[in-house]
């Protein structure tokens, strides 16, 4: 469905510049911005990103992985088509790298968000994640929905590459209760050689998040021979851990998927030692996902008691007494 965008300014020449994410794309005149859903009509930028949905699922919200927002939780799940990165490792290529500039005739199904939020409420979902593809390219959409999700006590996050422009973030603040953010390499040259993207706006847009009070998770999905090496791993480690400890840091097996059909499975002792490298560098949390078996618990990062038990997406058991650890006292960290 076709909608005038937010976040844009008008140039000469009926051109426009999208402000939604780092991109900033300069479009011509009939012209598509570079994620493929925005395109400049009589100077006018247009969303066909809007109220149609290709995936809508209620999800465990550690699933997304949020591990505290909300452990043990229902989350209602959206996603339209679209991505502002061309990542080669994508393992929902099927949806983010569809685009209505190649296919004009690109259709989902038609989800009104005043259905969204109804949906929610009668599954007994605690919030609205916007994931699968990239919420950023649907951002429309999703502060629509989320806004009127606010109004009847739900609570919003966002699962996202982090590309977004620093006016995308302020404007949904209000409305954003959380967000994992795909931290996917800490080289310049992966991004812009895999992503077709730059590193710099993703680390800014970590930063803001913090400083504006959305509860972030980062994940790393460690693909071999190409941020599997420990020098990598430690300054994705160390960064995080000097905007603060408390931030969650899940990494992230691979499975050989879309263009990367040639690469083999993260190995489990690679994914210990980058657990390992969190925590060395102060982290309080640290995860380890796609695995089954080790890695997923919660820890009172004073005392060390399990606090939250989990297996898979599903929770064992879960301690937490009104934030704290039963034993100890100590706060922990996220939205409970």
């Amino acid at each position: 469905m076709k909608k005038e965008a937010l976040l844009y300014e008008r140039l000469e020449d009926n051109k426009v510049r999208c402000l939604l994410c780092a991109h900033q794309c300069e479009i011509s005149e009939d012209k598509f911005g570079l994620c493929g859903v925005r395109q400049n009509i009589k100077g006018v930028l247009y969303t066909y990103a809007y109220q149609e949905v290709v995936a809508a699922n209620i999800d465990p919200i550690e699933k997304k992985p949020l591990y505290h927002f909300f452990p043990g939780s229902f989350s209602f799940s959206i996603a339209t088509f679209g991505c502002n990165f061309r990542c080669g490792f994508c393992q929902n290529w099927e949806i983010s790298q569809r685009r209505f500039k190649d296919e004009q005739g690109l259709r989902g199904e038609v989800l009104t968000s005043e259905e969204i939020v109804g949906y929610a409420l009668r599954n007994r979902c605690k919030s609205i994640s916007y994931t699968y593809t990239e919420p950023t390219v649907f951002f429309e959409y999703a502060y629509q929905t989320a806004k009127l999700a606010k109004e009847k006590g739900l609570y919003n996050n966002f699962v996202t590459n982090g590309f977004m422009s620093k006016e995308c973030l302020e404007m949904i603040k209000p409305y954003l209760d959380a967000a994992n953010v795909d931290l996917k390499f800490f080289k310049e040259q992966s991004y812009q050689r895999i992503c077709r993207a730059r590193l710099k706006p993703v680390l800014d847009s970590i930063i803001l998040m913090h400083k504006l009070g959305i509860w972030v998770e980062i994940t790393t999905l460690v693909v071999p021979d190409e941020n599997d090496s420990e020098e990598e791993l430690k300054d994705i480690a160390q960064f995080i851990a000097d905007i603060d400890k408390d931030i969650p840091w899940h990494v992230s097996r691979f499975h050989p998927d879309y263009k990367f059909t040639n690469y083999r499975s993260t190995p489990e002792k690679t994914l210990k030692k980058a657990q390992e490298l969190g925590f060395k560098a102060g982290l309080n949390y640290v995860y380890v996902g796609n695995v089954i078996g080790f890695g997923n618990d919660t820890y009172c990062p004073n005392c060390k008691n399990v606090l939250i038990r989990r297996e898979i997406f599903s929770i064992l058991e879960n301690h937490i007494k009104e934030g704290r650890c039963p034993s100890c006292n100590t706060k922990i960290a996220g939205i409970f």
